[in-house]
């Protein structure tokens, strides 16, 4: 693959289940956590997926361990959520906002360094005392391997003019997107470090290819 550019950042948001975790925050969930001594719940949209990582990102930060159950996609996840099934999981800030207001879920955290636009009244973790909790879903563009610098530029150029216009980012922020287009060589170097931090989290919870 060739690098052209990160386009954007989608929230997560870790979400409970209110009548089965009555913790409102992060200090009170990962005290609610940790006493459960390992038999907490989470689910994901697959095994490996970026909310796989983000929940057990959010279990090693809290010093804790919990039962990790994947789903085959995040809306049979949400559904059991929702249900009882399970008590946690992270999810894209848009898959679970109509939850949230209704109260079906409620939300612990973003894992965002700031407060995001579309959610004003949801706390970072950062604010929330775990600074090393920060997670998003990247959205990229990428060509085929050996793709000549001039194409690369090219194609860049008319990724930034696409989100530069007015509908396209009133339609992203709706979704509670974050749009920052970047340089071919920041999204190589984004890559890169993404690829080590979540590789070394993938050794130290043992997580294996199924």
């Amino acid at each position: 693959m060739t690098p052209i550019a990160i386009c954007g950042y989608t929230p997560i948001v870790l979400v409970v289940n209110p009548q089965r975790v009555p913790a409102t925050n992060a200090k009170e969930f990962v005290a609610w956590l940790k006493s459960k001594n390992g038999e907490a719940t989470y689910a994901s949209g697959g095994n490996g997926t970026i909310l796989h990582l983000a929940s057990e990102m959010f279990v090693d930060e809290a010093g804790a361990k919990a039962q990790h159950i994947p789903y085959k996609g995040v809306g049979p996840m949400i559904t059991d959520l929702i249900g009882g099934q399970v008590d946690f999981g992270t999810a894209a800030l848009p898959s679970v906002q109509q939850h949230l207001a209704s109260g079906k879920l409620r939300a612990i955290g973003v894992g965002t360094a700031q407060r995001v636009p579309a959610a004003p009244d949801i706390p970072s973790m950062s604010e929330q005392g775990l600074p090393g909790y920060v997670v998003e879903a990247w959205f990229a563009v990428l060509g085929p391997k050996g793709l000549p610098a001039a194409e690369v530029r090219r194609v860049n150029a008319a990724v930034v003019a696409a989100f530069a216009d007015p509908a396209v980012k009133e339609a992203m922020a709706r979704q509670g997107n974050t749009i920052a287009v970047s340089t071919p060589e920041f999204a190589q170097q984004y890559f890169r470090s993404e690829k080590d931090k979540y590789a070394k989290l993938v050794n130290k919870a043992g997580i294996e290819l199924q």
